[in-house]
C-alpha cells in the first residue's frame, strides 16, 4: 500500500473480513465515514478479502486502498435479467456491483466485479457505475461480461423505453472528468460505456472470448463477432470522450473479432494513442452500430498505435488518425481543464 500524506492519516478508517477493523463491510465504513474536504480525504483501508456487497458511495472526498488488486475484491452478482419482488427487471442501471455516484472519489489497488455470467444469458451486469467529476482509479481491476464499466453520466434520454431505471436516472447530468490509471479492464460487449470525458493511461484491457461452442447457440447475430470494447455516448457539446494513452489491448478472444468501438449515441469520440493492439482486433476497427449516420458525426481516431490489431490500412473510411499537432492536445490537463481545476490522483 502506498504511504499515505500525513494530512490523509488523521481520519483513517480500517475495514477487516475478520473485526481486525474498525469495520467488517465496507458499505458501514463509507456510510460512517466523517465528511472530508479537497485539503484532507477520508481515506477507507480495505483488507484482503472478498467482499460480497452491493455498494452505494454518494459522499464525496472519500479516498478508498485496498490492500492489493488481487487480493482486495468486492464482488456480487446482480444483472439486468433479474427481476424485482414485483416482477419489473432490473435492466442495465441497477446492476451494478459498485456505484460511485459523488465527485472527487479516490480510488487504489481494489477489484471490482460483476458474477452474474455472460451477457447472452444474464443480460447486461455492470461491475462498476461511475457517475460523478473528478474520480480517479489507481491500479483497480473491473471484471465482468457485458457492460462491465459504465462512465455516466446517462445520455438525455433512453432510445426504447420511457426511463433508464436505475439509482442515478432523473438526477441533474454532469459530462464528469475521470482518470483510470494502471488498471486491468475486462468484458466481451461494449464493456466500457457511457457519457464521461474519460482517460485511460498504461490500462490493460482484455477482450474475454463469447464464441465457445458451449455459448454460440445464445449468440443471436453476427457469431464471428467476439464484441466491441467501447460504447461511448460522447455528448455533442464535449470536446473529448474517451482518450485510451499506451494501453494494452489483449484478451482469449479470436483473432480479428473485436472491434475498438461502436457508438451508443451518434457523437461519441473514442481516441487511440501509443496503444499496442492484439490481433483480436478487426482490421475496419470501428463498426456503426447499424447507424450510418453517425458515420458523419462521430470522433473515431488512432496515433502512434501498434501491434497486429493496429493496421490502419483495412480501417473504416469515416475513422481517421491524428496529426503531431493534434496529438499534442491530449494531454491530461487539456483533457481535464474545467471550470473546478483538478490534479487527479493525490500524490501523483
Amino acid at each position: 500500500m502506498r504511504i499515505l500524506p500525513e494530512q490523509e492519516k488523521q481520519r483513517l478508517i480500517t475495514v477487516a473480513l475478520n473485526g481486525s477493523g474498525d469495520y467488517r463491510s465496507i458499505q458501514e465504513a463509507v456510510d460512517h465515514a466523517p465528511g472530508g474536504t479537497a485539503e484532507q480525504r477520508t481515506v477507507i483501508h480495505i483488507r484482503e478479502g472478498v467482499y460480497n456487497e452491493k455498494l452505494h458511495i454518494e459522499k464525496p472526498f472519500l479516498h478508498l486502498v485496498g490492500e492489493s488488486a488481487e487480493g482486495t475484491i468486492i464482488a456480487y452478482d446482480d444483472y439486468a435479467r433479474k427481476t424485482f419482488p414485483d416482477g419489473s427487471p432490473y435492466h442495465t442501471f441497477n446492476s451494478y456491483t459498485v456505484l460511485f455516484g459523488a465527485d472527487d472519489l479516490t480510488v487504489e489497488n481494489l477489484t471490482i466485479r460483476n458474477d452474474a455470467g455472460r451477457g447472452e444469458l444474464v443480460g447486461q451486469a455492470l461491475a462498476a457505475y461511475v457517475d460523478g467529476d473528478r474520480i480517479c482509479f489507481r491500479n483497480c481491476r473491473f471484471i465482468g461480461h457485458q457492460d462491465t464499466l459504465f462512465t455516466g453520466p446517462l445520455p438525455d434520454k433512453p432510445l426504447k423505453r420511457g426511463s433508464f431505471g436505475g439509482p442515478r436516472d432523473g438526477l441533474h447530468k454532469v459530462a464528469g472528468r475521470q482518470w483510470y490509471d494502471s488498471c486491468y479492464i475486462e468484458g466481451d460487449v461494449d464493456f466500457i460505456f457511457g457519457s464521461a470525458t474519460a482517460v485511460f493511461t498504461d490500462c490493460e484491457i482484455f477482450s474475454r472470448n463469447r464464441l465457445t461452442a458451449e455459448n454460440l447457440p445464445h449468440v443471436e447475430r453476427h457469431p464471428e463477432i467476439n464484441g466491441w470494447i467501447t460504447a461511448a455516448s460522447t455528448p455533442e457539446s464535449s470536446r473529448y470522450g474517451y482518450v485510451f494513452i499506451r494501453c494494452r489491448l489483449t484478451g482469449d478472444a479470436p483473432e480479428s473479432s473485436v472491434y475498438l468501438g461502436r457508438p451508443w449515441r451518434n457523437h461519441a469520440k473514442v481516441t487511440w494513442i501509443d496503444c499496442w493492439m492484439g490481433a483480436h482486433i478487426r482490421a475496419e476497427g470501428w463498426d456503426n452500430w447499424d447507424k450510418p449516420e453517425s458515420e458523419a458525426t462521430v470522433t473515431y481516431v488512432e496515433y502512434g498505435c501498434r501491434g497486429p490489431g493496429a493496421d490502419r490500412q483495412h480501417r473504416v473510411s469515416w475513422s481517421g488518425t491524428l496529426t503531431d499537432e493534434q496529438a499534442d492536445q491530449y494531454s491530461l490537463g487539456c483533457i481535464f481543464e474545467g471550470e473546478v481545476p483538478w490534479s487527479p490522483c493525490p500524490g501523483s
